[in-house]
């Protein structure tokens, strides 16, 4: 099994299904989109680049997204919690997790992979 469907898996619940959701969403959105482990958590490349990864810590899941920085739709909806860059939606049940704003943001995050981390 691969180690990040693995880290998914051994979630405790509602995190695993929370997680599996958006694993579901994320590989439905973006096309050719890679699941790998790295960073010891589920991180999500596209054309060998790290485009977003999920994160199950204290109570909540993180969605976090490598190119933040460029990001413009749905801002209110992300945290930056402490962090100067990088921007994650924060999953705390099940039905927080809106379809609409997440697959705007799969999109938006697409529409500026090329753009880097920082610059």
């Amino acid at each position: 099994m691969n180690p990040a469907e693995a880290y998914i898996l051994n979630q405790p619940e509602p995190f695993k299904s929370m997680l599996l959701h958006l694993q579901l969403v994320i590989e439905a959105t973006i096309p050719h989109i890679e699941l790998k482990y790295k960073y010891r958590i589920p991180f999500y490349y596209l054309e060998g680049k790290p485009f977003c990864y999920l994160n199950q810590s204290k109570n909540y899941v993180d969605l976090g997204f490598w190119s933040a920085a460029h990001l413009t739709v749905h801002l209110e909806h992300m945290t930056t919690a402490g962090r100067k860059i990088m921007r994650s939606l924060r999953y705390r049940s099940p039905e927080e997790i809106d379809e609409g704003i997440l697959i705007d943001i799969l999109q938006n995050a697409y529409e500026v992979r090329g753009k880097g981390f920082w610059d």
